[in-house]
């Protein structure tokens, strides 16, 4: 004996098939991040970014403009607790490189989504200290209200 699909059943089933295309489609789509959202996301993590422009990269010896500037960082936050200094390059987010704003802002939204993160960063020396500038690691703990 033959089954036959009647009409609405064989709808159904399209459209079942194509959602689902759909969703694995969504998820192998790289997501979009621009500077503005990325920009925001740092205000919200407790930082005021930029790209690292060529007058950075000279002040900080750097051999490429790549990472993002830190030129201000908001009091209680998230950032500050961690101990992220203004002039700080950050160069990389829950060992994901960071070379531009749109990368800081989709490891950023990533990482904030979990209570515990690294920042990892280059940064200027304390006042009188002799060796300079140097790499650091910020532990980002969860949220303090």
């Amino acid at each position: 004996m033959k089954t036959r699909w009647c009409r609405p059943a064989l709808l159904l089933f399209a459209v079942l098939l194509t959602s689902d295309l759909a969703v694995a489609d969504d998820a192998a789509r790289p997501e979009i991040m621009t500077e503005e959202e990325a920009a925001r996301l740092g205000e919200e993590f407790g930082v005021v970014v930029g790209a690292v422009d060529e007058e950075i990269q000279r002040e900080l010896k750097l051999q490429r403009p790549q990472g993002v500037a830190v030129f201000e960082v908001i009091g209680n936050s998230r950032a500050d607790y961690a101990g992220i200094k203004v002039r700080s390059v950050i160069k990389e987010i829950n060992k994901q490189e960071i070379r531009n704003m749109t990368e800081f802002g989709l490891a950023l939204k990533k990482a904030m989504k979990s209570c515990n993160f690294t920042v990892g960063t280059y940064e200027p020396a304390d006042p009188g200290d002799p060796v300079g500038w140097g790499v650091n690691f910020h532990f980002v703990g969860c949220k303090r209200d």
